[in-house]
């Protein structure tokens, strides 16, 4: 799909071999016919990059001259403009986009609400991170990355902050997945005393982890390890190897500017002796804290690797069993190459009833009640995590629901009643706006009903309600969260020596910050957030300006009682009306 290159959140992200193979053939080859085959032809417009032979483009007919031009127009246009695109290709018969009928299939949202042992616990890693926050621009300072002059290293300092905003995201995902795992036990344990058979979608194994883990510990050791592979260890990862505290020294360059360069003595690199301080205390306050296991692993511990098959990219992996003296112990176990066809082969065999699998198993597989299967019991399919790829979630969707089945499934999305989850969630569901417009041709058709436009919170309506929250924060009319509160909690700074700034952080990193803040200060400010999004929505509404894309009118009958060409195109004279 990345035949032509992208733009990313950090810069250009380079075309891909397959993708500049795939334009290599069609230059090789400019007389053949081309037909595009795929299980998801595009989920941006930048990935239309190898479909040149569509004529979007470069010829004389074409409606923009370059794929440049193509891609800045229909981004200009935002999510209507990529349905427009979509149904005008399939208008011209030169684009179909085929789907399995989801009709028969059911949705039941199943939500976690966190017990208070799991606030409790959840306000303490929040707090460790603000801790972490404000030691990490302490560690800085004393670093010289950062001085009272402002920012002496620019590249080190966003290396630093990249790396914690990346790490603090991923751990929050992992906690909020892992605190929800419960509720999915208790529902999949009902599925099985029903006579059901229970699919698990989730993007993380924590395979990376347990690996860099394992090459600690001898092989010897392997059939009695002691180690704690849970998400905390993932910021105890990033704070013994990402924590910033080699020394850099301050220079003046040849234009005068104040800057700094990293300090080597005998070819080593100098560590600043306050920064690793702070760093070991940060260690020490996070291993104090409780672990809550993964969500894999609470499965597989639950049930057993005898009831469950697991469908993943992992090569080994550690579970329980009980030794000749009857103790248990966790035992590293290796998993052959084909370990994913027997395992999916035990479930369509009835012999496991719990399938759980990851991206690895997300695509080419058929995990449904297929009639010529010994296991023609009912899917109960559950979303634990949906990541972020929108075209890898629906695949995986896909996964239970496909021809030649006794039954559709049963699809069951978990969700925790933490707000900040929505962080996770609008992403997704932004791209599958996407990806529903530039197959379909109709925004709603991506996500195939489990995901509301409303947890997209990356609309501009979003982004107007959030430039509203920060006004009525430094106005000081939020109620229970000062000014002073929010930027302490958040790093986030509203105001500048003038008043209110011009340029306020957006609203990923509004969302982003939101994770780290204790449940009752994420309910304060996501409460005031969504009734002001809500007001501007319902304003929309009013209007008659809200964006929904394509709608479907339904009536008994339509009387047309008036028609207006409102456009005419200059090249093909074909027109637009409008039908009053």
């Amino acid at each position: 799909q990345n035949a032509g290159g992208s733009k990313g959140d950090r810069g250009d992200v380079a075309a891909s071999q397959q993708g500049r193979a795939g334009l290599r053939l069609q230059h090789a080859l400019p007389n053949a016919r081309v037909v595009y085959v795929s299980a998801t032809g595009a989920t941006t417009v930048h990935n239309l990059a190898y479909a040149q032979r569509l004529g979007l483009w470069g010829g004389e007919d074409s409606p923009f001259a370059t794929r440049a031009e193509f891609v800045e127009a229909i981004e200009a246009g935002g999510v209507a403009a990529l349905e427009v695109l979509a149904r005008d290709l399939k208008a011209l018969g030169l684009y179909a986009a085929r789907s399995l009928s989801y009709e028969g299939v059911e949705y039941e949202l199943v939500e976690h609400t966190l017990s208070e042992e799991q606030i409790r616990i959840y306000d303490a890693y929040a707090g460790a991170f603000g801790i972490i926050h404000n030691n990490l621009d302490a560690a800085m300072q004393a670093a010289n990355i950062t001085g009272s002059t402002g920012t002496l290293n620019a590249q080190a300092k966003s290396a630093a902050r990249s790396a914690f905003e990346s790490a603090k995201q991923r751990f929050f995902n992992h906690l909020i997945t892992a605190m929800k795992t419960p509720s999915l036990i208790s529902a999949v344990e009902r599925d099985l005393a029903a006579g059901h058979a229970a699919v698990i979608q989730i993007v993380s194994t924590g395979e990376a982890l347990m690996e860099r883990r394992l090459a600690d510990i001898p092989t010897e050791d392997w059939g009695d390890v002691q180690v704690d592979i849970t998400p905390r260890e993932y910021v105890l990862d990033y704070l013994a190897h990402s924590f910033p505290t080699q020394l850099y020294e301050p220079f003046t360059d040849n234009e005068g500017n104040l800057s700094s360069r990293p300090v080597h003595r005998d070819g080593q690199p100098v560590q600043c002796r306050d920064a690793v301080a702070r760093r070991d205390r940060l260690i020490e306050r996070l291993a104090s804290l409780p672990p809550v296991h993964g969500a894999l692993d609470q499965i597989i511990q639950r049930f057993g690797t005898e009831e469950v098959a697991e469908v993943t990219g992992r090569s080994r992996r550690i579970v329980r069993t009980r030794g000749a003296d009857g103790i248990d112990r966790l035992v590293v176990e290796n998993r052959a190459g084909s370990a994913n066809l027997a395992e999916t082969q035990a479930f369509m065999d009835d012999d496991k009833r719990i399938l759980v699998f990851s991206e690895a198993g997300g695509t080419g597989r058929s995990y449904h009640a297929e009639l010529s299967a010994k296991n023609r019991r009912l899917r109960v399919h559950y979303l634990l995590e949906a990541g972020w790829k929108a075209d890898a979630a629906i695949q995986g969707l896909g996964r239970t629901n496909r021809t030649n089945q006794a039954q559709p499934p049963l699809f069951r999305p978990i969700a925790t009643n933490v707000k900040a989850e929505k962080r996770f969630l609008s992403t997704i569901a932004r791209r599958l706006d996407t990806l529903g417009a530039i197959t379909r041709g109709q925004r709603q058709t991506g996500g195939e009903g489990l995901f509301r436009s409303e947890d997209n919170l990356e609309s501009h309506y979003a982004r107007d309600a959030l430039r509203q929250l920060y006004v009525l924060l430094v106005m000081g009319k939020v109620e229970d969260c000062s000014l002073q509160t929010f930027e302490d909690a958040t790093g986030l700074k509203l105001t500048d020596a003038n008043g209110i700034r011009d340029e306020l952080p957006p609203i990923t990193t509004f969302l982003n910050r939101l994770l780290a803040l204790t449940i009752n200060l994420q309910n304060i400010l996501f409460t005031a957030f969504e009734q002001l999004l809500t007001a501007r929505i319902e304003g929309a509404i009013a209007s008659g300006t809200y964006d929904v894309g394509l709608e479907t009118l339904t009536a008994e009958s339509f009387v047309v009682t008036g028609r207006q060409t409102i456009y005419t195109h200059p090249g093909t004279s074909a027109g637009t009306c409008l039908l009053t």
